[in-house]
């Protein structure tokens, strides 16, 4: 039986990562648009790698909560496929086996001409830091204006799916938040959130009002694992 996972912030904030954005809809006080947009990397390079950088060391004083765990722990009993938003490592380093990043990932660079040419990245990504062809490179994440190369995989993935559970997301980010159209009409759909339910769909959706943590708990005995 097919299980696919639709994780988001959520999830990793439980291990201590910080969200990119507050409450004010900054980026550590920075527009979205001068940190996380092809024209803010054109305007100030720097700044972009900076951003990038930090959130790099960041993610290496973290480490996979019980929710990333609880997620390896069902490949025991279903074929788990996880479509994230996240541009973290943590369901990797949890051992799950089966992650697609739509957003891209912050341990990985590509040359700015060359989306296809990803390189696996632990340090900072300096300006001047260049591919063999003398090519600068920047991060491999999806900025805002940028096409979500994964998504067709993604809508192939969440069609498959026997049971559908969202997870650490509000689903109102665009193209990821119209997955939940995709997915089949009778299959349950079960989501994970401490907040009121802010998905609106025509499917029944089964609300788990409960942080990552201790929802994974509660769906394990749902499911009768």
């Amino acid at each position: 039986m097919k299980l696919v996972v639709l994780s988001g912030a959520g999830i990793s904030a439980e291990s201590g990562l910080k969200t990119f954005r507050d409450e004010n809809g900054l980026w550590e006080g920075h527009d979205v648009m001068e940190v996380a947009s092809p024209r803010g990397f054109r305007n100030n390079p720097e700044l972009v790698l900076e951003f990038y950088n930090q959130r790099r060391r960041q993610l290496k004083k973290v480490q996979p909560n019980a929710a990333h765990k609880a997620l390896t722990y069902l490949e025991t009993d279903f074929d788990v496929q996880i479509i994230t938003q996240n541009v973290d490592d943590l369901h990797e380093r949890a051992g799950s086996s089966n992650v697609l990043h739509l957003h891209g990932e912050l341990k990985k660079v590509r040359p700015i001409d060359k989306e296809q040419s990803v390189i696996q990245w632990e340090e900072d990504l300096n300006w001047g830091d260049e591919d063999e062809r003398g090519v600068q490179l920047r991060p491999h994440v999806v900025w805002f204006g940028e096409a979500v190369p994964n998504i067709e995989k993604a809508v192939s993935i969440t069609r498959s799916a026997d049971i559908l559970l969202i997870i650490g997301t509000s689903m109102q980010v665009y193209p990821a938040a119209g997955l939940i159209d995709v997915a089949q009409h009778h299959i349950p759909i079960y989501v994970i959130d401490p907040h009121p339910l802010s998905i609106y769909s025509n499917r029944e959706i089964h609300h788990i009002q409960e942080t990552a943590t201790q929802g994974m708990i509660t769906l394990i005995n749902e499911l009768g694992i």
